[in-house]
């Protein structure tokens, strides 16, 4: 998608996701950057969102992140992540986001 993209990883509970998703953006700029992939430099936004599930959803899961394109023909970006937020139950103030979305 043009605007966020998913990740399907299993990590051990030693790693932080935070740190997991710092090398995955280092490394995709560096990537993107060096092989002059996108006009101007290519840097992601400062956030993530980031939801677990039980291995026996990992189907569906996949099957949800194959289906984007179709998906975002009737759900926007925006509405999704916040009813991502609403169903995980995750405490938020919509003022701080998607401030680079119009």
């Amino acid at each position: 998608m043009p605007d966020h993209t998913h990740l399907l990883v299993g990590i051990k509970p030693i790693l932080a996701i935070s740190d997991l998703v710092r090398d995955v953006k280092s490394g995709s700029s560096k990537f993107i950057n060096d092989n002059h992939l996108v006009n101007g430099k290519f840097n992601w936004q400062e956030g993530f969102g980031a939801f677990s599930y039980s291995k026996s959803q990992i189907d569906h899961v996949i099957k949800y992140i194959l289906n984007q394109k179709e998906h975002h023909k009737r759900q926007t970006f925006k509405a999704e992540y916040l009813e991502f937020l609403r169903k995980f139950e995750v405490e938020f103030n919509e003022k701080y986001l998607f401030d680079w979305i119009e």
